[in-house]
């Protein structure tokens, strides 16, 4: 029997779960690295501290930049990708991502279709970048784990990721399709 085949894997892989099933998932895993971490869960602060790393490694220091005021981020400056955590997290959310786009057969690497959707994809990208540090974290630090908190400013971003999204899709319609 081929792995597709079989009803668990096709069931676990590459069936889409119930919104409910995901939902407990995530929030038992934002408990235990709440309990783990003594912080909610969050992705964006650890590709600040590559881009940082990269700087100091390729340009030179950023330990005077406002940013690293911050006395947690300055003792980040002091490790490296392999020991820390929220970066080990992300790398294993990018493998993970990856092995089950492969497993469910998903994974295609796509032609380009214009000039026009690389400087989208490049304009989106930035303005997503700087929009996670002005938001105190993307959808799961500003949202998923900000909601959770009850906090202020998770409130604030749910009410404009819905905008953004709004907005985004009629400028994807007219532009792209």
């Amino acid at each position: 029997m081929k792995l597709e085949e079989n009803r668990y894997f096709k069931a676990v892989v590459k069936d889409a779960w119930p919104y409910t099933v995901g939902a407990v998932l995530l929030a038992l895993l934002n408990i235990t690295l709440f309990i783990a971490n003594g912080s909610p869960w969050g992705v964006t602060t650890p590709f600040v501290y590559w881009a940082a790393w990269i700087h100091e490694t390729l340009v030179g220091p950023v330990r005077d930049w406002v940013y690293f005021n911050n006395p947690t981020h300055l003792r980040a400056l002091d490790l490296t990708f392999f020991t820390h955590g929220g970066s080990l997290m992300n790398l294993g959310i990018i493998i993970g991502a990856l092995f089950t786009s492969l497993a469910a057969s998903q994974f295609k690497i796509r032609k380009i279709k214009s000039f026009r959707q690389v400087i989208a994809a490049i304009v989106g990208g930035l303005l997503m970048g700087y929009g996670t540090r002005i938001a105190f974290g993307c959808n799961i630090g500003a949202f998923f784990s900000g909601v959770a908190s009850f906090s202020l400013h998770g409130w604030v971003y749910t009410i404009f990721i819905f905008a953004g999204a709004w907005i985004g899709s009629k400028l994807l319609v007219k532009f792209f399709m």
